[in-house]
């Protein structure tokens, strides 16, 4: 996107865009600290099984789950944001480009109908996590559980935002440059 439309959006459609792509930038830098702190993790978690690191570390193949689980469901909205989900990809080669917007509309209603159920239960999922406690130090789950609510929340805001982006834009296309604004 170029800078003037990130420094004034003149549309609710760009404005939508700026901050679909804020967000999703967000989530990025928030992924990649997730992924560290899994990689680190698992190192971890190697050197204390070996004869090198005498301390028994057992909370760090817990720990390396609920970082995955974390991680994985907060890519989610940044493929959203991006329109680029394979199954996706995959519909819309199979079409001609006529059919595309009104593809796209059902998908993102479809789409919003799902994560938003998940959304839905997902709160009451991570509420039961609260009474709930970890194998090894008995934390509460809150804060694994808490990742479906997050994610499928985020989700649903991305979807919105993406869709008032792409309304006014005429080729808008999942995969696509142009579905981002980009030239």
């Amino acid at each position: 996107m170029n800078a003037a439309v990130r420094a004034e959006p003149r549309s609710l459609s760009a404005y939508a865009g700026v901050l679909s792509e804020n967000l999703a930038r967000l989530v990025d830098k928030l992924c990649l600290v997730l992924l560290v702190a899994l990689i680190l993790d698992v190192w971890l978690g190697m050197l204390a099984r070996t004869s090198f690191f005498p301390f028994p570390l057992t909370f760090t193949e817990e720990l390396a789950r609920y970082l995955m689980i974390w991680l994985a469901l907060l890519a989610v909205s940044s493929a959203v944001s991006r329109r680029q989900h394979i199954g996706m990809l995959f519909v819309f080669e199979l079409l001609p480009s006529q059919l595309h917007k009104p593809l796209l509309v059902g998908l993102d209603l479809l789409a919003l109908a799902f994560f938003g159920f998940l959304f839905y239960y997902g709160l009451s999922f991570a509420g039961d996590g609260a009474n709930r406690v970890t194998m090894i130090y008995g934390l509460s789950k809150f804060i694994p559980f808490a990742s479906v609510p997050v994610a499928t929340g985020l989700a649903c805001v991305q979807i919105l935002l993406s869709a008032v982006r792409d309304m006014s834009n005429e080729h808008a296309e999942p995969g696509s440059a142009d579905v981002q604004g980009e030239e």
